[in-house]
């Protein structure tokens, strides 16, 4: 497999990390407030809707960062030609 193959893999299991791991530490957190608050069902799920609204964030702006990073490595696009007319 060509580095950019290898390249696009680790930022697609990152992303994978990045969702899961926000989730499942939202849902942890609630347990714990769970516990010791004694609030049970309600931290698992505000940590879950929480945790999940976090994830997608980090994620969405983790691949706008990548989306940008490999725009500007293309450098300038070719702007459109004036020539044609759509009258």
């Amino acid at each position: 497999m060509s580095p950019e193959t290898h390249a696009a893999m680790a930022q697609g299991y990152r992303f994978v990390g990045e969702v899961v791991g926000g989730v499942l530490g939202g849902v942890g957190l609630g347990w714990l407030l769970d516990r010791f608050a004694h609030t049970a069902p309600w931290g698992v799920v505000g940590g879950l809707l929480i945790g999940t609204g976090f994830s997608i964030f980090t994620a969405v702006t983790t691949a706008a960062r990548a989306s940008k990073k490999e725009l500007d490595a293309l450098g300038p696009l070719p702007s459109a030609s004036d020539d044609e007319d759509e009258d």
